[in-house]
């Protein structure tokens, strides 16, 4: 018995009743809301006009409402979006990409949720540095449950920057290049990035993320589109397998529609980061109404659910979704693209893991503020430089369970809370 064994053994006791948590809520917080999934796109044009126009900037303690954005968002578009569907795909069916999308849909209210109440409830220290994120709105239930989740919550990033490390430099070793060197590189490169302060992190996500996507889902589309028919087909498979799986591992009749459902909402919950509260850590740093921060979140996670889509389908179109390889999407664009398209993926891949790294870094790096009252940060940032390091050449599925197991346990009181707080302060959330 190994320890990676273990750990998914407890991994997959926990998730299935925890899957069922995650949609519960979303539901009850999407009534709570009115659905403002469907009617908040007009105000959302207001508000994306208004923070243009005024030209914010960040200082040393805060962002402009769209940089907050952009580094929450730095967390949430990354190998997440790119692996994400495929390992959904292969475990629980060409159906799993229903439910992934179906509960990014309804869990955009839990984000905009968070978001509202970690802003609204953040605290200023005398330093003038803000303490926001879910630790705050989790003090109003329990202070204990706030500092359960504070401590899973710095080793859950470390974790999650170890995994996107590895697949990264899984990827460079197919080209060639030593794991080592990549995590070498990817660690010091994020030490420069975290060294500059809020500042630095937030410009560098406002530029690099709009690229990334870019560069993305340009090739993507551009392989599905050579494929009409098989496209079709794919969305078809998509279709009638929501209520009859079909799984790449174990074999055709292994697959249950739990599973489905399962691998779909957990890899969703795992992309989005809803029902799991990281996400708002960067929001509530925002110069901005807490409700209008909200609805920038919400929405934010259409962009993660298109990702999703297009790498499910392009999997599901070139049919290699039945051979699957922690690699498979680089395996896709490598034969159904130009000479140039695997270069295009790499690039792609490697700001995917370097935002997202950041993303998670910082955001760890304010829950271990929120334990010191921001000092000694920069050893924090140290810790997160060794662990990356790590999860480059560390085995991956070990990594991937461990951080599965954390996540659970940070999520579960995080949507405990929400809902108390839902009834409690149900005001808060007018938009």
């Amino acid at each position: 018995m190994t320890l990676t064994w273990l750990l998914a053994k407890i991994n997959y006791m926990l998730f299935l009743p925890a899957s069922f948590l995650f949609l519960f809520t979303a539901i009850i917080l999407t009534f709570k809301t009115k659905f403002l999934q469907i009617r908040g796109i007009p105000k959302l044009l207001k508000i994306v006009r208004k923070d243009v126009n005024k030209h914010q900037t960040d200082s040393k303690s805060q962002f402009s409402a769209l940089h907050a954005l952009a580094t929450s968002m730095a967390t949430t578009i990354g190998m997440g979006n790119v692996v994400g569907p495929t390992l959904a795909i292969a475990a629980g069916g060409p159906g799993a990409l229903f439910w992934l999308v179906a509960y990014a849909f309804f869990a955009s209210a839990t984000k905009f949720t968070e978001v509202v109440f970690a802003l609204k409830y953040r605290e200023k220290t005398k330093d003038g540095f803000f303490l926001g994120g879910p630790m705050q709105y989790l003090s109003l239930v329990s202070s204990k449950v706030a500092t359960w989740y504070a401590f899973c919550c710095m080793f859950l990033f470390a974790a999650w920057s170890g995994n996107q490390a590895n697949t990264l430099a899984k990827i460079f070793a197919q080209e060639g290049y030593s794991e080592y060197l990549i995590g070498i590189l990817l660690s010091m490169l994020i030490l420069v990035i975290l060294w500059g302060g809020i500042k630095r992190v937030g410009s560098f996500a406002s530029k690099l993320v709009p690229l990334m996507f870019f560069l993305y889902i340009s090739f993507a589309l551009f392989i599905l589109l050579q494929h009409p028919a098989a496209l079709l087909e794919a969305i078809k498979l998509v279709c009638t397998h929501i209520f009859t799986p079909a799984a790449a591992i174990g074999g055709f009749l292994g697959a249950t529609i739990i599973d489905a459902m399962r691998n779909g909402v957990y890899r969703s919950i795992y992309i989005t980061e809803a029902g799991i509260g990281t996400s708002s850590i960067a929001h509530s740093l925002a110069n901005s109404k807490p409700t209008d921060q909200g609805l920038l979140a919400l929405y934010s996670m259409a962009a993660d659910t298109f990702l999703c889509i297009i790498s499910g389908l392009m999997v599901l179109t070139t049919g290699l979704w039945k051979t699957f390889t922690p690699t498979l999407v680089y395996e896709v664009f490598k034969m159904n693209s130009p000479h140039f398209g695997k270069y295009i993926l790499i690039i792609s891949i490697t700001l995917f893991v370097l935002t997202t790294v950041i993303g998670n870094s910082f955001n760890g790096s304010q829950i271990f503020a929120w334990f010191t009252k921001h000092r000694w940060l920069k050893a924090y940032y140290v810790f997160v430089a060794i662990v990356t390091f790590l999860g480059a050449i560390a085995d991956v599925q070990l990594i991937w369970t461990l951080a599965d197991v954390i996540l659970t346990l940070v999520a579960v009181p995080n949507l405990i809370c929400l809902l108390i707080l839902t009834f409690r302060k149900s005001k808060d959330l007018e938009c």
